[in-house]
């Protein structure tokens, strides 16, 4: 008989708090943010977000990690999908489009939190770049399993102009940032493939 517990579920007030620290976070700034309005807005008690995070510090990791999990999230479904790696690389383009047309209009939300978080060592830091290696070596291996010359400069290449995209989207509109993405971004892999 096993004594393993299944995970717990989070509380209501829990999904209340991060629902919040997400939305607030990600329009308004971390810094621009105090508790006090996460509180507010949750409908929750000082106590209450203390006893789940213990902090501003904690609630903001929860955040990136809820944006991580969500990208991996995406990956995965993509994946699911189809086993091809050119058809992958396709969707993976078109789904950071989406991404900078649908949810991301405010640039990334990692880049935003990295901007007010300095200290490379510090643990939003240090999760940010967890997240941001995550992402490089997944684009590595699909464009390695595509086939794709030097997958690994291929997949810096698709980092930067997502970073460009999410943080163009927000300054000059989706409308034009996007399709120039799009070109770019399969120009770029028409450039690693072989000769």
């Amino acid at each position: 008989m096993s004594t393993t517990r299944p995970p717990a579920r989070p509380s209501a007030a829990r999904a209340r708090l991060l629902d919040a620290a997400t939305r607030l976070f990600y329009e308004e700034g971390i810094h621009a943010v105090g508790v006090d309005r996460i509180i507010a807005e949750a409908g929750v008690t000082r106590a209450t977000l203390y006893k789940q995070f213990a902090g501003k510090e904690n609630l903001v990791l929860a955040y990136l990690e809820g944006e991580d999990a969500l990208l991996r999230g995406l990956f995965d479904a993509a994946a699911a999908g189809t086993s091809d790696p050119e058809r992958l690389l396709d969707a993976t383009i078109g789904g950071i489009a989406a991404d900078v047309r649908q949810r991301h209009t405010r640039g990334c939300p990692f880049i935003n939190a990295a901007a007010e978080y300095p200290d490379a060592n510090g643990p939003v830091r240090m999760l940010i770049t967890e997240h941001r290696e995550w992402f490089r070596s997944t684009l590595q291996a699909l464009a390695a399993g595509a086939g794709l010359e030097d997958p690994e400069d291929a997949a810096g290449a698709l980092v930067l102009l997502r970073d460009a995209a999410l943080v163009g989207g927000y300054l000059d509109g989706d409308d034009r940032v996007t399709p120039a993405f799009e070109r770019s971004a399969r120009a770029l892999i028409d450039a690693h493939r072989p000769r």
